[in-house]
């Protein structure tokens, strides 16, 4: 637990002090970073709900540094998370209907932010999926991106 809290710390001094931003040396704009952010979710919700993996996975940082910790633990790359998507989700009903709710975004330092929150998936025939998640985004030539993403899920409830 030590190690991982260590890790984490390590991991946003890290994005923090090595945006690769342009933008990120000018004055810092917390609102409309925290927006630009929403926009990027908004816009994953979208593709995810018209069955477009591919195009959620523009939100994520395409670098093999990118990780993802899910149930199954973490998993490094983006190429390597978007074969995990598309094996798990293989079609759209599997996929189901995406949304995010009780965002917290914070904007930790220019060029680096996290966001907490919420995720539900209806999936009417498969059955609901829920969980919650926290990400961290860098921006990165001017575009705010998923660089580590820490996602559980609930099990669903005994009936």
């Amino acid at each position: 637990m030590l190690q991982t809290k260590k890790w984490f710390v390590g991991l946003l001094l890290g994005l923090a002090a090595c945006t690769s931003s342009p933008q990120a040396s000018l004055k810092p704009d917390p609102a409309a970073d925290a927006a630009a952010i929403r926009e990027v979710l908004t816009t994953q919700t979208a593709a995810w709900n018209r069955g477009d993996i591919p195009g959620f996975m523009e939100g994520y940082w395409k670098s093999d540094s990118l990780v993802f910790i899910g149930r199954s633990g973490p998993t490094y790359g983006w190429q390597q998370t978007l074969t995990n998507y598309q094996k798990n989700y293989p079609t759209p009903a599997a996929m189901g209907q995406l949304d995010f709710s009780g965002l917290r975004v914070s904007v930790l330092a220019p060029g680096a932010a996290q966001v907490i929150g919420r995720w539900h998936l209806a999936r009417p025939a498969a059955g609901d999926l829920q969980g919650y998640f926290l990400l961290v985004l860098r921006q990165i030539d001017g575009k705010w991106v998923v660089a580590a993403d820490h996602t559980n899920s609930e099990l669903p409830a005994k009936k």
